[in-house]
């Protein structure tokens, strides 16, 4: 679980399928490396997972990126964000003899895994973003052609307008994704809905 030389805290749980793309897990803001485990093998128990913790701390929340004063994004520490943790999933995928992941990612965690697509369209098998929005237009878009994309909204969502989620959706299809956009009648939290979507989204798509 140490930084090490692959620049990010993170924890690796191994699994026995290694047919299945392993999931690199990405938590909300105020988690960490183990956040996302218990919900990933409720999905998919046999899968590898590779989790790693974010590096910003705001007032004891850890993030992948930073916020500006008004709870705006900071799209710059974003990108530069997006990159550093681009290098961390190459480098612990070649240390680890890890096949392309699939992103899990959850609200700051969601937010980030989109944002590693639009950078690196080659570096993920495909993504399950739980609550995420998009907060800016980030055109020039690359291909994402056939990429399986998985994206879950809640219409009672305090912190994620559902609209915003709804032009993430149609923006990841407009650079080629293959988008399943569901909403829920739900808050921002995880629900037992959530896990039925994704399960059955995994075995079409997994």
């Amino acid at each position: 679980m140490s930084a090490d030389d692959l620049g990010f805290i993170h924890r690796l749980v191994p699994g026995q399928n290694q047919t299945a793309a392993p999931f690199l897990l990405l938590h909300g803001s105020g988690g960490d490396e183990h956040d996302l485990i218990p919900l990933a093998e409720r999905i998919a128990p046999d899968r590898t997972l590779l989790s790693p913790r974010g590096k910003v701390n705001e007032h004891g929340i850890t993030r992948f990126f930073r916020r500006i004063d008004d709870g705006g994004w900071d799209i710059e520490d974003l990108k530069r964000r997006t990159t550093e943790l681009a290098g961390f999933v190459s480098r612990a995928c070649a240390a680890y003899r890890l096949e392309k992941p699939m992103a899990l990612g959850y609200s700051n965690g969601a937010n980030i895994a989109w944002s590693l697509l639009l950078n690196d369209p080659g570096l993920l098998k495909g993504a399950i973003l739980l609550r995420a929005m998009l907060p800016h237009d980030p055109r020039p878009l690359p291909d994402l052609t056939g990429i399986p994309i998985l994206l879950i909204a809640g219409t009672h969502d305090e912190l994620i307008p559902v609209e915003r989620a709804g032009l993430l959706a149609a923006l990841l299809g407009e650079a080629g994704a293959d988008v399943t956009y569901e909403v829920l009648p739900v808050a921002h939290g995880l629900t037992g809905e959530d896990i039925v979507l994704v399960s059955e989204w995994l075995v079409r798509h997994g």
